[in-house]
């Protein structure tokens, strides 16, 4: 099995719709820490499980400087931010979403 790790900053806003009051109900930003994890069996013709700078153009160019409510479909907790960028990328099993120091989301496909 091949394995590989990319890392980039996303600066970006978003508000969340929560069932409590919270100040994360107004809009806020983040510069976000993301890492993607691929893995794959075999490599592609390339030699590769997946272009680094692919990875980077499907998240990071759509994400970064944009208000996450207006770009994605769903609320846009970390938690769901993880889950949607495995959701982009084939080969992805897994992504961890940081907003803030100490605060980080991981969300890995079942196998």
């Amino acid at each position: 099995m091949y394995y590989i790790q990319k890392s980039f900053e996303i600066s970006a806003s978003h508000h969340l719709t929560l069932s409590y009051e919270s100040k994360c109900t107004n809009v806020h930003g983040h510069n976000w820490h993301v890492t993607v994890y691929c893995k794959s069996k075999t490599l592609n013709c390339d030699g590769m499980v997946a272009d680094f700078s692919e990875i980077k153009h499907l998240i990071h160019g759509r994400l970064d400087h944009a208000d996450l409510n207006k770009v994605l479909s769903f609320n846009p907790t970390a938690e769901n931010i993880a889950r949607w960028i495995t959701e982009q990328i084939p080969t992805c099993y897994k992504a961890s979403v940081q907003e803030s120091d100490g605060n980080i989301a991981i969300y890995e496909e079942d196998v």
